[in-house]
């Protein structure tokens, strides 16, 4: 396991250098953050018609750079959909903060907390632009977290508040190579899929083991659980000293077995994990779980139909036979895993899980 330690706020000024994290697409920099921020949130009346109507970013909207009080973030390794881009950000009321449980849990958050988070695409053709889909927001109330949904327009001025989902083609060029789409927009029943947990609807990302990492802000880059505190964002009374974390799975620097587990925890553990839309299955692929073999699916045999007649869900050595990474390379939507948030297959992650299947040494037979 990966294990990064949390300064105490009396050393971390002296010690940034010591802190080494991977590069994001959302690792821009961002102004500062004074005690007052122009935010316009009133939690009886959220979720509001139109995304500009709570004042997040000041300026054209659609640069999604952040008013004061309105603080971004990055995970270590992020979901994949369909190869979309991810500006993610945090807003909280003034004199509450997030407390911490586990590491591998999601951070208390208080009420009037609001996450947001942009999915969007560079390098949109014919024209060569940038193009924001749609923006996510969890709103915690009173009774529990709640979705707000807002679509962008075509020329992104706005976006307007919607649950149904919807359906936004799409061509970009990536790597040289011109890919296209029908990027799809969830509604809130399948924001609920991957959102549940003890069928209450939960944030899937913002948790320590996630968080504990650099960020590029406007005073440097330093540890984002760090400038969480420094915000009042995160209670400290109870943050440990040392945090067990995912790493970024893209970085070939790190272990193959630590790179899948937490592309397994970030793309499939909101649902492949107790309590949760399909917790009944065999598996648990949080990453907080552990590497056990039946966790993983090791030489398990599936509880569902197996239509390429795969025995396990995993066939230690065998990747070709397994049903695993077969979910993962179908676009069959009765087949392929997840069933929500793609409509293409991600081509490095399959080629990351079946080189670690392929390496494993003990066979199941």
């Amino acid at each position: 396991m990966k294990k990064q330690y949390f300064l105490p706020l009396a050393v971390i000024s002296l010690l940034f250098s010591f802190f080494i994290s991977c590069g994001s697409d959302d690792s821009d920099n961002y102004s500062e953050i004074p005690e007052e921020s122009p935010v316009v949130f009133d939690i009886t009346a959220v979720p509001y018609p139109k995304l500009s109507d709570y004042n997040f970013f000041e300026g054209e909207m659609k640069n999604l750079q952040p008013v004061n009080g309105v603080l971004p973030y990055d995970l270590n390794s992020s979901l994949f959909t369909d190869y979309a881009l991810k500006k993610r950000f945090v807003w909280m009321p003034d004199n509450v903060t997030a407390t911490y449980d586990t590491d591998g849990s999601i951070l208390n958050f208080p009420k009037g907390a609001v996450l947001i988070k942009n999915f969007y695409y560079n390098n949109v053709q014919p024209d060569n632009t940038t193009k924001i889909i749609e923006t996510r927001i969890l709103i915690k109330k009173e009774d529990g977290w709640i979705f707000a949904n807002y679509i962008w327009n075509d020329e992104q001025t706005e976006a307007t508040y919607s649950l149904n989902g919807n359906t936004v083609p799409i061509s970009w060029e990536q790597n040289g190579v011109t890919l296209q789409t029908n990027y799809r927009i969830p509604s809130e029943l399948e924001c609920f899929k991957c959102h549940q947990l003890f069928d209450a609807n939960t944030p899937i990302g913002p948790k320590p083991q996630n968080l504990n990492k650099n960020f590029n802000f406007s005073d440097g880059n330093s540890n984002q659980l760090q400038k969480w505190v420094e915000k009042g964002y995160l209670d400290s009374s109870n943050l440990p000293s040392e945090i067990v974390s995912t790493v970024d799975w893209h970085d070939e620097t790190k272990p193959l077995e630590d790179r899948v587990r937490s592309y397994l925890d970030i793309n499939c553990a909101h649902c492949h994990s107790p309590n949760t839309y399909c917790g009944y299955t065999p598996m648990n692929l949080a990453y907080s779980a552990g590497n056990t073999t039946e966790n993983f699916g090791i030489c398990t045999p599936p509880l569902d139909f197996a239509s390429g007649g795969q025995e396990y869900i995993i066939k230690a050595g065998d990747a070709r036979n397994s049903l695993l990474p077969f979910k993962m390379a179908s676009l069959d939507p009765v087949e392929m895993m997840p069933q929500i948030g793609r409509t293409l297959k991600d081509d490095d992650a399959l080629q990351m899980i079946n080189a670690w299947i392929n390496n494993m040494e003990t066979p199941c037979d």
